[in-house]
């Protein structure tokens, strides 16, 4: 192949412009020991809004600790994303750690965060799933993919009630991909009801040889 032949087989991107999934309706849960979960949710969130579909991640525990800054890598990119939004519910600090953090208020946000989940699942619930959505649009008015990310490891944790999360599956309305991640534990609670798992396994991590987080890799 020439450097021609290479050039030309490049594809080109396409302007995005608001379109509807034509077959959106899933639930999705990803868990497991392994580093991946919520970069494998954002993954598919970039792809859907690459499409014009509108995707909301609401995001529960991670608020920040004194390793990881407060702003992530993927705030960033989701600003700056046509068709994404974003919320945090994460307290600061983590949950069972001797970080200085109160449990019972990683509880209340979390609390929080389920309940707002249930709003955004509502919303979707009254909007048409199967039109376009602005691509600037508030998640209120309803998207096509809905992320709750780290929901599965507070629900293990006791921050929020199993049956509150099943709860919330039966609730989704036909057309709303529903993407719930988080947690080493399987959460047998929900993976019936599931059209797709994902047991993330760890084979090796270099947190085991002392290495933190990095900027641009875990946050």
């Amino acid at each position: 192949m020439t450097g021609d032949d290479a050039t030309e087989s490049v594809v080109q991107a396409q302007p995005i412009e608001p379109a509807a999934p034509e077959e959106f309706g899933l639930v999705q849960v990803w868990w497991g020991d392994g580093k991946g979960k919520t970069t494998a949710a954002l993954g598919m969130a970039m792809r859907a809004a690459g499409h014009g579909y509108r995707v909301h991640v609401l995001q529960l525990m991670k608020g920040g600790t004194g390793t990881v800054e407060d702003v992530r890598g993927e705030y960033n990119a989701m600003a700056a994303l046509p068709g994404i939004t974003h919320e945090n519910s994460g307290h600061y600090g983590w949950h069972g750690f001797l970080d200085g953090s109160a449990d019972d208020e990683h509880e209340a946000k979390a609390q929080g965060a389920l309940a707002r989940a249930t709003e955004l699942v509502d919303a979707a619930a009254e909007a048409d799933l199967s039109t376009p959505f602005a691509l600037e649009g508030s998640a209120d008015d309803g998207v096509h993919m809905l992320i709750i990310d780290e929901i599965l490891y507070a629900a293990n944790r006791g921050l929020v009630d199993p049956a509150d999360v099943v709860e919330l599956v039966e609730r989704k309305p036909e057309g709303l991909e529903l993407v719930l991640t988080g947690g080493h534990d399987r959460p047998e609670y929900v993976t019936d009801a599931a059209d797709l798992v994902t047991n993330v396994r760890k084979e090796s991590h270099p947190i085991e040889a002392g290495q933190g987080a990095r900027k641009g890799t875990e946050f």
